[in-house]
């Protein structure tokens, strides 16, 4: 076994060492995971439901609301009654930043992990779900728990701490447990910069870290996140008046702000195929990935396809299940996702716009730089104007993608042999065409720790969308796995 003898601050960096695995009665915490979840951890989630909670491009009141403040004393108070020996934690709030809150546990074995998940929420629209069920009301219709923010990402902070008391519990030694829990991370986690810097020496070098905001395509295994998608998005404004004109004296002479709109996307994007324009949107995607995509499809088969919600009539170019899992990770995609100017079909007049606004968003494969791509785009957009038009483009904030290198041999095993036991199958790798700004930023922060990236995302989660909800025997069972997994760490 290889190991590398160089240390950070006076120790030896544990994600190349192999360890020796301290037996661990599963059943028995899995049993105490079910009590805790009943407990504990799911009447804490359904208050946590019922915050509003949005993230600050959501709420530009966050500051004055005070609900992301009330997400994390909420979350403390339940913290509070965990009994989690060696544990204090700290609310950080720099000026107009929304606040963090940093927990730390004292390690009673070698290494160091640094847990992160998030508390702020993506907006909802109440009339869009099902009867009997709101965003702000925790449902339980087993095996769910609905309700905004249950599966996205309010569990997570709940599972990484009880992972910690159930090795307690059972005299496991576990590794320093540093946990940064945020409230920007729907907005692209633009204010966690300059708290990772302010906060750096209290980060500590960790070994490992552990991220519970992702999933799988299924609740029947455990899903290890090893690549994301970067976010790169913003807002395309053109205007054509001062005023709206009656389209039967101006049409035809004005030229339409749609159709200006029309021609700059044709600019980045092929129409008729979906492709991008852009080369430097693109990655080289490597023949190990292409077998993996393959080995992953094989498995999901034509689920991959008929899981989503799509109309019957709708033709693409391929269903199968590898290149899909290629298309919606390693290749760009540009998506519409909202618009201004244009009034409902309802109360629409004959009248030509002044304006349309469209709000971009694109996703890119780990590896292409997110700030390059948004001034390219910035450039290509705004450039030679069609007619003489007002085009702005107005970015946000980007975020790079994610690929993880390998898991520590002992972390690695002792996951697989709790995944084995609890589920039948060892854990299984795939990756998220999602974005969390944070795996980028972290790995450039922390460039020798190895990553785990999972979570309770399954098949009809609909995060963001109506009717979200946590599958609660996957979360379970995810809380023991994920213990074990730490203690590989220590033991």
């Amino acid at each position: 076994m290889f190991l590398d003898l160089s240390t950070r601050q006076g120790r030896i960096h544990l994600c190349d060492v192999s360890a020796t695995y301290m037996d661990i009665d599963l059943d028995s915490m899995m049993e105490r995971s079910e009590q805790i979840w009943e407990q504990s951890i799911l009447p804490s989630l359904s208050e946590f439901i019922e915050i509003h909670a949005l993230s600050p491009d959501f709420e530009p009141d966050w500051e004055k609301l005070g609900e992301l403040q009330a997400t994390i004393d909420l979350f403390c108070k339940w913290l509070d009654e965990q009994g989690i020996e060696g544990m204090s934690y700290e609310v950080h709030s720099i000026n107009k930043h929304t606040p963090v809150l940093l927990v730390t546990v004292e390690g009673t074995g070698p290494g160091e992990v640094l847990f992160y998940s998030h508390l702020d929420k993506q907006p909802s629209r109440p009339e869009l779900w099902s009867e009997g069920l709101h965003p702000l009301k925790a449902v339980r219709r087993d095996p769910f728990l609905f309700g905004r923010g249950s599966v996205d990402d309010g569990y997570g902070g709940y599972v990484c701490a009880t992972s910690i008391r159930l090795l307690q519990e059972a005299g496991i030694p576990h590794p320093k447990a540093t946990f940064l829990i945020e409230t920007c991370e729907e907005s692209g986690s633009f204010d966690l910069p300059p708290y990772l810097d302010n906060l750096s020496a209290k980060l500590g070098s960790p070994d490992l870290v552990v991220v519970l905001d992702s999933g799988g395509p299924s609740y029947d295994h455990i899903w290890i996140t090893e690549a994301l998608r970067g976010l790169v998005s913003g807002t395309l404004s053109v205007t054509v008046s001062h005023e709206g004109v009656h389209s039967g004296s101006s049409g035809g002479a004005i030229p339409s702000s749609f159709r200006i709109q029309r021609i700059l996307l044709d600019r980045i994007e092929d129409s008729k195929t979906g492709n991008l324009l852009i080369p430097e949107m693109y990655v080289e995607i490597s023949d190990k990935i292409k077998q993996e995509a393959k080995a992953l499809g094989n498995i999901l088969g034509e689920n991959m396809w008929n899981s989503l919600p799509v109309v019957d009539t709708l033709v693409v170019d391929s269903k199968d299940a590898d290149q899909l899992l290629l298309d919606i990770n390693w290749r760009p995609a540009l998506t519409v996702i909202g618009a201004d100017g244009i009034p409902s079909i309802q109360t629409a007049g004959n009248v030509l716009r002044t304006n349309t606004d469209l709000k971009l968003s694109f996703r890119i494969p780990p590896g292409v730089k997110a700030e390059e791509v948004q001034n390219i785009i910035k450039q290509i957009l705004e450039r030679d104007p069609p007619y003489g038009a007002e085009v702005t483009y107005h970015p946000n904030e980007p975020a790079d993608g994610f690929h993880a290198p390998p898991l520590h041999k002992g972390v690695a095993d002792a996951l697989d042999r709790a995944s084995e036991h609890l589920t039948g199958h060892s854990s299984m790798a795939t990756w998220v065409g999602g974005t969390i700004p944070f795996m980028a930023m972290i790995q450039s922060k922390f460039p020798n720790a190895c990553f785990l990236c999972t979570g309770s995302s399954g098949p009809g989660n609909n995060a963001h969308g109506p009717d979200e909800k946590l599958h609660i025997p996957h979360s379970k069972r995810l809380n023991v796995v994920l213990a074990s997994a730490i203690s590989g760490l220590s033991n």
